[in-house]
């Protein structure tokens, strides 16, 4: 058999590769705290999911979708006018996704040629990169530093790199580094495109998961923003639709118009009960969103309070379900520090290396448990692990 050459691209996914080692050390009779993967385990709202439960019993709703209905693009549009203020044409300027990750492979398809440039964060969510190879493209990133506060400094892309680059992702409040970019930078970025003719996408995921008082932005609330590319936002964090897999491709016209072409040749919608429950959660209000937030506060502050009172020095996130931590010295690379710590301490971590060169020396972990099992995690390193 004769493959596509595009797959030597790819690698086996470091998800994948933590799932096996996991399970080895299950199966030697361990119980294993996962943190590695950012699966929320805090669920909609139970009256989202009895929306969900009622609509999936009527036979109507079996029949293919083909787009996005008239209800899920002017709550989407809806949504966004009171969160941000932003002013969006549901039948012209929205386009639904399942899920960012999907959207991400497949907006690439759309923008890019084979040899094409695209401009990417490192370290950065693998999809980043993954979905541009897809398309054909060559990368180039885009160091997020801890001396910049993981903020992109646009100004030290070599010019000759600048002309060439066609796409560009960017992603605040961001996976994996927690980092929250000052609205100064939205400016900036708008100004670099234009002057260089560079698409953006901005993953805006992790908007609703900032902390202590901070307000989250958007991109298209910036002049501008419209004319040079689009925004991702997803309910998969901010309502616990992770599973049901429902996002959004918002902002300028002709990049939505595209997109749509392509999606309507490739599938035909999303379910229609995960659209009705996708309006309700849409309408749910902002408690919810609330209550999601002070859940991760909570788990940040257990995980992060305890590690360093055992002697890992972390830096408290400002955003994201995530922690993004320096691996000390003594431990070598990240991935023989999570190969330490699953074996010594039954604790799954995702290595920084993972997400792209300069992911090197860190680790990333999830709060995807309880504030109560977050403190069991740290008892259970401070027991076996000497910093």
């Amino acid at each position: 058999m004769k493959f596509a050459k595009r797959m030597e691209n790819f690698g086996e996914g470091v998800f994948s590769r933590l799932a096996a080692m996991k399970q080895k050390k299950i199966s030697s009779g361990a119980h294993v705290f996962d943190l590695s993967i950012g699966a929320p385990n805090i669920p909609p709202p139970a009256h989202v999911m009895k929306i969900l439960a009622d609509e999936a019993l009527k036979p109507e709703n079996y029949v293919y979708a083909i787009t996005d209905t008239r209800e899920l693009l002017n709550e989407a549009a809806a949504w966004y006018r009171r969160r941000y203020g932003v002013d969006l044409d549901p039948a012209e300027e929205i386009c639904s996704l399942w899920g960012s990750q999907e959207g991400l492979s497949h907006l690439a398809l759309t923008l890019i040629d084979e040899g094409d440039l695209t401009l990417v964060p490192d370290p950065c969510y693998p999809i980043f990169a993954d979905g541009a190879k897809l398309a054909g493209s060559k990368i180039f990133f885009m160091p997020q530093l801890r001396e910049n506060d993981y903020v992109i400094q646009l100004e030290k892309i070599p010019s000759d790199v600048a002309a060439r680059a066609k796409f560009m992702i960017v992603s605040y409040p961001n996976n994996p580094t927690t980092a929250v970019a000052p609205a100064d930078f939205y400016e900036r970025l708008i100004h670099f495109a234009k002057k260089n003719d560079i698409v953006v996408l901005h993953d805006n995921a992790y908007s609703e998961l900032i902390f202590d008082g901070t307000r989250g932005l958007s991109f298209l609330s910036f002049d501008g923003a419209k004319d040079v590319g689009v925004e991702f936002n997803s309910l998969s964090k901010t309502y616990g639709f992770a599973g049901a897999r429902v996002g959004f491709c918002l902002g300028n016209r002709d990049i939505v118009r595209r997109f749509k072409l392509l999606k309507s040749n490739i599938d035909y919608g999303l379910f229609l009960p995960i659209q009705k429950a996708a309006v309700a959660a849409l309408q749910s209000p902002q408690e919810v969103i609330d209550a999601t937030r002070a859940a991760y506060i909570e788990r940040r502050d257990a995980l992060v309070d305890g590690l360093n009172a055992a002697g890992w020095q972390i830096d408290k996130p400002r955003a994201t379900m995530f922690v993004w931590a320096p691996v000390p010295k003594k431990f070598g690379t990240s991935e023989n520090f999570v190969k330490l710590l699953l074996e010594k301490s039954s604790v799954m971590m995702t290595p920084g290396s993972a997400f792209g060169p300069s992911g090197e020396g860190f680790v990333r972990m999830a709060l995807v448990q309880t504030a109560d099992t977050m403190k069991k995690i740290v008892a259970q390193i401070q027991r076996t692990i000497e910093f």
